[in-house]
């Protein structure tokens, strides 16, 4: 698809296209995220009677398919690595993809707890279920990681409790390629973009097979390939899923759609993208970014930026590019807040100049004077703290 730029610059570019880039999918059973559909379920599955629907056998249910994972990965030979908060399990699963040449299947599972729908049974000592409730727990998560023939590398994270949510995470890059190979279309691929292209217009319409209506029914069934006999068996077996009537439904989560051009060279693609950032940075409000890209985490909390902030307008300028994403910083850092962020921030100090701000925090401007009709300063002692004034005997 052309556009403005592609036109304006098109003797700079070898090449452009347009793909899908990051899926996921939500995979929810239904039926089993209310309580009476829960419960319907549940008499299906065991023959029309819920005497054993109690919270001892959901997690059991819970048990078995953290036993089943590791008995499996074991006889199949597939790592099972536990991880910790914070780690990146995208990282792990492309350093072992760098180490190993996986088949088609399961490859890599990451277990890890994250929060889940629990449910919880009411019943008292009568026997009768009274009220089923549902609450979030951290439970554990197996992420499936697995590659597809005609997809390529795409992730199933599922809970071990039931209903059993999960998530379908794919890539459109992983699918172009594989598809580039297919038609022996010659490419150089970096991470997760095209750097090279034997055919451009032949890789194009490749990755425009993304955005057809086809690709839904193709996704659907890449799905249902891999959720029900790699990912959701060891919960429950294919028997199982056919008695109790255990269907996923899938919903786009997240989907993320990119346009990429290839540039003949490096140096004009490092020029080019740093002069349309000037020229778009100085049309930003800066202050609205501060708020958008500021980390979770106070301001207070954070030396650097408390520094920025309280000192000088350079020290401000400083701290700007530590809040900006790696998306925003096309151009090297040093470049960028040295020369062209001070350009661009021009206009957003003027109109602070008339405010004459204090350079540092606690010190007066020089045209500050202080009331003479005020008397000295009130300290609080803490001995005077919750202290009564006596009450007066009467009046004059």
């Amino acid at each position: 698809m052309a556009d403005d730029f592609s036109e304006r610059y098109g003797d700079l570019l070898t090449g452009s296209y347009d793909c899908v880039d990051r899926v996921v999918l939500n995979a929810y059973f239904s039926v089993g995220h209310n309580p009476g559909g829960f419960r319907c379920w549940w008499r299906r599955w065991h023959g029309g009677s819920d005497d054993q629907l109690d919270d001892t056998h959901l997690m059991r249910m819970a048990g078995r398919f953290a036993r089943r994972v590791k008995a499996w990965a074991k006889a199949s030979g597939v790592p099972v690595i536990y991880c910790k908060a914070g780690e990146r399990k995208h990282l792990i699963a492309e350093e072992y993809l760098e180490a190993h040449s996986p088949g088609a299947g399961v490859f890599l599972i990451l277990a890890a707890k994250a929060p889940a729908g629990v449910w919880k049974v009411h019943r008292p000592a009568a026997g009768v279920i009274t009220r089923l409730e549902k609450t979030t727990g951290y439970v554990y998560h197996y992420s499936f990681h697995i590659m597809d023939p005609a997809w390529g590398h795409m992730v199933i994270k599922m809970s071990g409790h039931p209903p059993f949510p999960a998530q379908v995470i794919l890539n459109g890059h992983a699918y172009v390629a594989v598809a580039a190979r297919a038609e022996r279309i010659g490419f150089v691929k970096e991470g997760n973009c095209f750097t090279g292209m034997a055919d451009p217009q032949g890789l194009a319409r490749v990755a425009d097979a993304w955005s057809q209506h086809a690709a839904r029914g193709r996704l659907g069934q890449a799905c249902d390939r891999w959720i029900y006999s790699a990912c959701l068996c060891f919960g429950l077996d294919l028997e199982e899923q056919q008695r109790s009537g255990f269907r996923c439904g899938y919903s786009v989560y997240q989907a993320e759609y990119r346009r990429n051009r290839l540039f003949k060279s490096g140096a004009q693609m490092e020029d080019l993208s740093g002069r349309v950032l000037d020229r778009t940075r100085s049309r930003l409000d800066i202050p609205a970014l501060r708020t958008i890209f500021a980390p979770e985490e106070p301001a207070a909390s954070q030396p650097g930026i408390r520094a920025a902030r309280a000192g000088s307008r350079d020290r401000e300028t400083t701290g700007w590019p530590e809040l900006v994403p790696d998306q925003l910083r096309a151009a090297p850092a040093e470049g960028l807040y040295q020369g062209r962020a001070r350009a661009a921030l021009r206009g957003h100090r003027a109109q602070h100049q008339g405010a004459a701000l204090p350079s540092q925090p606690g010190v007066l401007r020089r045209d500050h004077h202080p009331a003479r009709r005020h008397g000295g300063p009130v300290r609080h002692h803490l001995g005077l703290r919750g202290y009564r004034l006596p009450a007066r005997w009467g009046a004059r």
